[in-house]
């Protein structure tokens, strides 16, 4: 099974940096697709089935959160396995996301976490050394 995911977040880098992540965890990616906010973010889910979303928290024009919220209240979209990767310090909005289904990655972080936190929230089994060894990013 392959994953189509949708990554978003303001950073043309970070996206980057999370792509190549997944890559490195091994991560069995089908369709991959970008947005630089969370206004983008939403147009991307209404042209595409998608199986995981990783998106930022501090973003222009929609914020993560928005996002997320948007997401939770379209029966569509509702169940989407989302990952949000940030450097959100706030204990309070951290667990406010935590309720509504999304896990949380620190940045900076391994290609490891994100291969652990994303087996966690879609089942998918891997067997892979090399990310066990990655860079942080």
């Amino acid at each position: 099974m392959s994953l189509n995911i949708l990554v978003v977040d303001d950073s043309a880098v970070t996206r980057a940096m999370i792509l190549k992540s997944l890559r490195v965890a091994g991560l069995p990616l089908g369709e991959v697709h970008e947005a630089a906010n969370g206004k983008e973010g939403l147009e991307q889910l209404e042209k595409h089935w998608l199986d995981l979303v990783l998106v930022d928290i501090n973003m222009p024009v929609m914020n993560g959160e928005e996002m997320i919220e948007k997401m939770r209240q379209n029966p569509l979209w509702a169940d989407i396995p989302i990952v949000v990767v940030s450097t959100e310090g706030s204990q309070v909005r951290i667990e406010r996301l935590q309720r509504k289904g999304a896990k949380f990655v620190h940045k900076p972080f391994s290609p490891e976490t994100i291969r652990e936190v994303i087996q966690q929230i879609t089942g998918i089994q891997l067997q892979t050394a090399e990310a066990d060894h990655g860079p942080d990013f």
